[in-house]
């Protein structure tokens, strides 16, 4: 995988971790049982996006790989 495809699943995942908290805080104001997971769901995603954003940043820009 290359940088841009990196950044392109950390963008994703933060708009999956971001849906989630705002399901997760109407849960809460609703003190509905599923806050908790909806959160911690949340909370995974973001892990996911950090992930991807270090991989991202660890990667070189261009293809450094030799030819055979």
């Amino acid at each position: 995988m290359n940088r841009e495809q990196h950044v392109k699943l950390a963008d994703d995942a933060v708009t999956h971790a971001e849906r989630l908290a705002g399901w997760a805080e109407n849960a809460a104001r609703e003190r509905k049982p599923d806050a908790e997971p909806l959160a911690a769901a949340g909370a995974l995603w973001d892990s996911i996006a950090r992930t991807h954003l270090l991989i991202a940043a660890a990667t070189p820009t261009a293809d450094t790989t030799p030819e055979a």
